[in-house]
């Protein structure tokens, strides 16, 4: 296969940014996604529905024209604290400015320090969303320093995710980018209840990536990369055609001065060749026809919406990843695989 055209797909979890970043990597994410879930962790956390809305609004200004306009929708996401009200959740999700609800644990990632100490103090807000039917979206790792790094995903699926999940039956939970076998396993026993997404980088790269010739920090992300055999469990649950898991990019733009650094941020940047990054997966996996359930499907019936109208076509051609991004500020960004050659392109 040479071509291949599939219905519009939606990432269902994004980093856009803010102010000058925002403008420079939006454009990516708008040309090949008719939705995205945007995540909420800003240096000021989008906490409340106005919050959100006026992040929206930062958002629909800065897409680049009126074809963005018309082809792109953002979707808002709250961030959960310790003292996150009822009310909050409730009114921002019955007025559609809250399409989810996003739950970071204290210090586990970028932006997360305003994140949840104490999952037990979320019980009455997770008990509202289930009787909604608002879908909570977990970073899904412990942050306690005594466990491995590339244990935590493992860890808490025992230690948090399998008590909440007893607790609340019917809460709708995607477990997000999602980097080992166990999470795997563990969301395939309870598809209907939960979802995963997977990013394309996770599908590519394990952690022997991460230290081949060198520290590579372009390639730091949290959740890290893990051995190569959680790679291949990723890779076969992306292309197997099953419904609980779908496409979630977690493209994370740094500076590269900040990822450059003496401690670098964690984050990867696959906005600007996401789906070409995800065809090629596809297309080694002999899995090409399962590539437009993955992208374009799974997700929305997951998310109670509609499939996007339109579609976007791929070809097999091969193209070289710029090695840079210009932000507006006079930084860049380092997209991911940069100065390599794909061979999958989007068609303009």
């Amino acid at each position: 296969m040479t071509e291949i055209t599939i219905r519009r797909p939606d990432d269902w979890h994004v980093h856009l940014r803010d102010d000058a970043m925002l403008e420079a990597v939006l454009p990516f994410t708008a040309r090949q996604f008719g939705r995205a879930i945007v995540m909420p962790n800003l240096a000021a956390p989008v906490t409340t529905p106005a919050m959100a809305a006026d992040y929206r609004r930062r958002i629909l200004q800065a897409l680049p024209d009126e074809k963005a306009a018309e082809n792109f929708i953002p979707l808002m996401t709250c961030y959960l604290t310790d003292d996150t009200a009822v009310n909050d959740i409730q009114n921002g999700y019955a007025d559609g400015v809250f399409a989810a609800a996003k739950l970071y644990p204290a210090n586990a990632t970028t932006n997360s320090a305003h994140g949840v100490t104490d999952i037990t103090r979320l019980e009455p807000v997770f008990a509202k969303m289930q009787e909604m039917g608002m879908p909570l979206l977990l970073h899904g790792e412990v942050t306690d320093p005594a466990v491995d790094i590339f244990d935590r995903e493992a860890v808490y699926i025992d230690q948090v995710l399998t008590p909440l999940i007893e607790e609340f039956p019917t809460l709708k939970i995607v477990m997000e980018h999602v980097t080992t076998k166990d999470a795997v396993k563990f969301v395939r026993a309870h598809k209907g209840q939960m979802a995963a997404t997977i990013t394309a980088h996770h599908l590519m790269i394990s952690r022997n990536d991460i230290f081949a010739g060198g520290i590579r920090p372009h390639r730091y992300c949290l959740p890290i990369a893990k051995r190569e055999v959680h790679r291949l469990a990723l890779r076969e649950a992306a292309t197997s055609g099953d419904s609980c898991f779908f496409l979630g990019t977690d493209t994370a733009p740094h500076p590269i001065d900040d990822k450059e650094a003496a401690c670098g941020c964690a984050g990867i940047f696959t906005a600007a060749n996401a789906l070409e990054l995800y065809t090629q997966v596809f297309d080694e996996e002999n899995a090409l026809d399962r590539l437009e359930g993955f992208a374009s499907l799974h997700g929305p019936a997951f998310y109670g919406m509609d499939a996007n109208e339109g579609s976007v076509t791929l070809v097999k051609e091969n193209w070289r990843v710029p090695g840079t991004i210009a932000v507006p500020d006079g930084s860049s960004v380092h997209p991911f695989r940069a100065g390599e050659t794909l061979n999958w392109k989007l068609k303009n």
